[in-house]
């Protein structure tokens, strides 16, 4: 067959009408012949590098100590290789213009972008422009593709849990500071929570950590060293919730006895800490294969949806029970 029919099966070209069986006959002869497209060619025949940019606003020892971070890649890869893609990670967390200039110098095909904030305003004019972009999270306002869970949602039935075992003084400690949409959705579904059960708003009993478990250590003793009495936490993500059970430990205060916990993302270890940890179920893994799902279609030129929620669940385990033992129920509705 031609060779521009074999081209266009290899690059998989869009709009391309192919049969099933001719396309079946090429890739069986690439594999025999153990075929393997070269980036370079492709990006000056083609004008694509097959290079996806996942972007991140941290810094690189915060994303090597986030399991979280961990499982979403693996389903984005997932998702991304079997196209031939592949994943170029930069942590942009110094640089606040390098969304748009990174996406700008066409050096990559597409971007992720998870953990956005509410400065990165070029992202709707990118869009506009043409270029290809998902966002792990929400960007309320923005005409983007975003992928995420109802943060809102989730984290008022987490507080809602800790008012029903009778706790009132309960702290928050976001993951980030709230000029990340998702931490602000967070501990807006932190408030909303408290003022729907009648309990007024404490700013003492608020603080901001970091990404990262010390920080989570070091917001709990602020908002310790302010005087105020707390009986519960609610931490906006695992890993700093490990921080505050630490910071809570190192004065002497036990955990559920004196203080109830909750945490965020149910990253793999939170099931083996002592106590468990009672949290937030999300499928991080599901987040990245869908984000990369969709990445695929709109290279492909295909219609996507422009916002995609995936559900959550609360996992009820021994931080937050009087006995501190897991409810062997799993997760709870």
């Amino acid at each position: 067959m031609s060779r521009t029919t074999v081209s266009f099966v290899l690059n998989d070209r869009p709009g391309v009408q192919i049969s099933p069986e001719t396309r079946a006959r090429v890739l069986a002869a690439a594999r025999e012949l153990g075929y393997r497209p070269h980036p370079g060619a492709r990006h000056l025949a083609g004008g694509g590098t097959r290079l996806i940019a996942l972007m991140l606003h941290q810094e690189p020892a915060q994303m090597a100590s986030d399991p979280f971070l961990v499982e979403t890649v693996r389903g984005l890869t997932g998702s991304l290789s079997t196209f031939g893609y592949r994943i170029v990670l930069e942590g942009l967390a110094s640089n606040r213009g390098a969304v748009g200039d990174l996406i700008r110098s066409q050096h990559f095909d597409a971007a992720v972008l998870t953990g956005p904030r509410f400065d990165d305003a070029d992202l709707d004019r990118l869009a506009a422009d043409g270029y290809h972009i998902v966002i792990l999270g929400s960007m309320p306002d923005l005409a983007v593709t975003t992928v995420d869970i109802d943060n809102v949602a989730a984290a008022k039935s987490a507080v809602e849990h800790l008012i029903g075992l009778g706790r009132k003084r309960i702290a928050c400690v976001t993951n980030a500071p709230t000029d990340y949409p998702m931490a602000r959705q967070r501990r807006d579904g932190y408030r909303a929570a408290l003022l729907e059960a009648g309990i007024s708003l404490d700013d003492r009993l608020e603080a901001s950590a970091a990404f990262d478990a010390a920080s989570g250590h070091r917001a709990i003793d602020t908002i310790l060293d302010r005087g105020v009495a707390i009986d519960a936490v609610f931490a906006t993500s695992d890993v700093v919730a490990v921080g505050v059970i630490g910071g809570l430990a190192a004065r002497a205060l036990r955990v559920p006895q004196d203080i109830a916990v909750v945490g965020f993302d149910d990253i793999p270890i939170a099931a083996y800490l002592d106590p468990p940890l009672t949290t937030i179920r999300v499928p991080a893994f599901e987040l990245g294969l869908s984000a990369g799902r969709i990445l695929v279609d709109l290279l492909a030129d295909r219609e996507v949806p422009r916002r995609t929620i995936l559900p959550t669940a609360l996992v009820v385990r021994g931080s937050s029970r009087a006995d501190g033992r897991s409810s062997p129920g799993g997760p709870a509705p």
